[in-house]
């Protein structure tokens, strides 16, 4: 009965211990220009506070704002997800399907394009990539980009 005690203690305390919390998510902190884009154009991620990242995107071409995006990963329905909040369209929700190091792999099979949003940090580069199925056929668009100084710092 001690052995049964001890081992339902220890699987007990092994699942808290590998619950994903924001923290974990911390690598993705920063401001990211994004690789061959207008100035302007990337990601800034702030620090992981109170089990959130707050994160925002901006696409600039020919010196206009043409995209943009209000992010945030966060606890929905008791798993970590990434929400994203692109103009112009409804809000998203990717729930945490794995997280290996400093890279994430987000997913929601339900949702029209994309259905999954990887990042994986390299140093100073961040790979964003979305994929999925759009018209029935597989397609994914990749996100380069480059660790740069947060404007105002």
């Amino acid at each position: 009965m001690r052995l049964l005690i001890a081992l339902l203690t220890f699987a007990c305390g092994a699942a808290t211990a590998q619950e994903v919390t924001a923290d974990k998510l911390g690598w993705m902190s920063g401001c990211w220009a994004a690789s061959g884009g207008e100035a302007g154009s990337g990601e800034q991620w702030m620090a992981p506070a109170g089990g959130t990242l707050m994160g925002m995107s901006r696409t600039v071409r020919n010196g206009k704002t043409v995209a943009w995006e209000a992010l945030h990963i966060r606890d929905v329905d008791g798993k970590l997800a990434y929400v994203a909040k692109p103009h112009n369209q409804p809000e998203a929700a990717f729930k945490l399907a794995s997280l290996d190091g400093q890279h994430a792999v987000f997913e929601n099979p339900q949702h029209d394009f994309p259905q999954r949003i990887i990042y994986k940090r390299d140093g100073d580069q961040l790979h964003a990539r979305i994929e999925g199925t759009m018209k029935g056929k597989n397609k994914g668009i990749d996100f380069p980009l480059q660790k740069t100084a947060c404007p105002g710092t």
